[in-house]
């Protein structure tokens, strides 16, 4: 998987202001069975089939981690998670971190993350406004 090009890398300035985001061009494939099985908490089988169908298809889109946060309503996970820890080390390392999958829910007025939890922690973290390549449905 190819890098984005460097106008979507974030330069970071609480990590070091040398120190990029990179971002993969597309989302990693093991991404899509960790989405399906998170959504089908949420959802029918059925359902389920239908949104990760879409989110394979879906474009690349961008957002700001603030504003991924907000309209999830979801709490920040600190570097005590070790899952936040690890993609953290991986921006500080300056491997490229796989875009984000997103479902709106819009019955309930939410944002869900799908896929990537842990890597908006970790960025939200270095850089609250760093925009956040995503797939949204």
């Amino acid at each position: 998987m190819d890098l984005l090009n460097n106008r979507n890398s974030v330069k970071v300035g609480a990590m070091d202001k040398d120190t990029e985001i990179k971002w993969m061009a597309d989302v990693e494939d093991k991404d899509y069975p960790a989405a399906q099985s998170y959504l089908s908490l949420l959802h029918t089988d059925t359902e389920v089939i239908g949104l990760v169908k879409k989110l394979k298809d879906a474009k690349i889109v961008s957002f700001k981690a603030k504003d991924i946060f907000r309209a999830s309503g979801l709490s920040l996970l600190g570097i005590s998670n070790s899952h936040v820890d690890k993609d953290q080390k991986k921006i500080k390392e300056g491997t490229a971190l796989s875009p984000l999958l997103l479902v709106r829910d819009a019955q309930n007025g939410k944002l869900i993350i799908a896929d990537g939890y842990h890597r908006l922690c970790a960025v939200y973290a270095v850089n609250e406004d760093a925009v956040i390549p995503c797939k949204i449905v």
